[in-house]
């Protein structure tokens, strides 16, 4: 098993090629006009480069050869053909992004760039062996079921985190939050031996957490450069793909402890829902709401839920920092239980989910808000309050 100091090196290699490189991807967008205008369904005010996940794949690349070279992750690449696999269907989804970047592809042709990524992970074996209800039963996936879980577990991931990529620093941020959760998740499990070696999740969740936080210093408000679609789809593939080999892994025979001595982690799956509860949550509402309103799910709207903190009165920052503390708080929901033993109570966590809400709500910005909207909300019968932004933004 690798050490941590290898993967605390790896992931550094990450953070570090994607941090440099990304001021030279957006010299490169500049010159080549690929940059996002500012429209009315756009929060920013300035034209800004659209196509960062070029630095994010690049400083991914990096850290897969850098592991490479480590004696400590020999084990994951013998006679291993996953990281080869994740690779390649990387690059597929991220030039499928960039693409659509560059020249705005059709949802079809997203959807099929999509599917062609996912049939290359079931190709090359990056795929869930089981597949676990609570308190029904273990599946075995049969052969002829494997490719249509693994595409579409990879369009639920990526289509969460590429929706919720709407204020700067948001999706870069849960992404990070969530990826650490899970690399730690995952590891314990290693360490119990509940994992059958060699298992490559652990090193695709620090990878992605060091391009997350390398990247984050040049997207936070005021961003001088968005991930776009090429960014957002290569982390749902990566969070994909460590999850399928994580928690569709887990032997049937693995007693309960392994999972800790919360109900869900008798579902392993679960542990990846958990923890991005935050853009999943936003993904179905957005699916019930479109569907309510008979819109097309590729229709854009303002009906987000960092719109809808805006909405409340609260900035961009205080936003994004809200929802980041939301997916800290459901990974330290899933992570308690793991290193805690027998009974512990989750009161604690409950007092801060309660704190939470009241600051959301109750904040004195939201306050103000909601007061100035009641009073001054025009009175025309089609007027929508989710689609108004209250606050100006950068």
């Amino acid at each position: 098993m690798p050490s941590t100091a290898g993967y605390m090196i790896v992931g550094g290699c990450a953070a570090g090629a994607t941090f440099g490189l990304t001021p030279v991807v957006s010299k490169v967008a500049f010159r080549l006009g690929w940059v996002a205008q500012p429209d009315d369904r756009r929060v920013h005010t300035v034209a800004t480069p659209d196509v960062g996940g070029i630095a994010m794949f690049l400083g991914f690349a990096v850290a897969l050869g850098v592991s490479r070279l480590l004696d400590g992750f020999d084990t994951l690449y013998a006679r291993n053909s996953e990281p080869r696999g994740v690779l390649i269907a990387a690059a597929v989804i991220f030039l499928v992004g960039l693409a659509d970047d560059v020249r705005n592809l059709s949802a079809p042709a997203k959807v099929a760039g999509t599917v062609a990524a996912g049939l290359i992970l079931v190709y090359y074996g990056v795929t869930m062996y089981y597949f676990r209800l609570p308190l029904v039963d273990v599946f075995a996936l049969a052969d002829e079921w494997v490719p249509l879980v693994t595409v579409v577990w990879l369009l639920g991931m990526s289509q969460a985190i590429n929706l919720i990529d709407g204020l700067d620093g948001l999706a870069a941020g849960i992404v990070a939050i969530g990826a650490a959760a899970f690399f730690l998740y995952s590891r314990e499990l290693d360490a119990r031996g509940a994992l059958a070696p060699p298992n490559i999740g652990p090193l695709i969740c620090i990878i992605t957490v060091g391009i997350c936080l390398g990247f984050l210093p040049h997207n936070f408000n005021p961003a001088r450069i968005f991930m776009g679609d090429g960014g957002a789809l290569l982390l749902g593939l990566l969070m994909a793909s460590a999850t399928s080999v994580v928690g569709g892994r887990i032997s049937p025979d693995a007693p309960q402890q392994f999972f800790g001595q919360g109900y869900f982690f008798v579902a392993p799956l679960l542990i990846p829902l958990i923890i991005l509860g935050v853009p999943i949550f936003d993904t179905l509402f957005a699916i019930i709401r479109r569907a309510s309103r008979r819109q097309s799910f590729a229709t854009a709207d303002k009906g987000h839920l960092h719109h809808r903190l805006m909405n409340l009165g609260h900035g961009q920052r205080r936003s994004v920092l809200i929802l980041w503390l939301w997916t800290a708080l459901l990974s330290a929901f899933v992570l308690y239980p793991v290193y805690t033993t027998g009974g512990a109570t989750l009161a604690t966590l409950g007092v801060l989910a309660l704190g939470l809400i009241l600051y959301t709500v109750l904040h004195p910005e939201a306050r103000r808000t909601r007061g100035v909207t009641k009073n001054s909300r025009p009175s025309a019968p089609d007027a929508d309050p989710e689609l108004e932004l209250e606050e100006p933004t950068r």
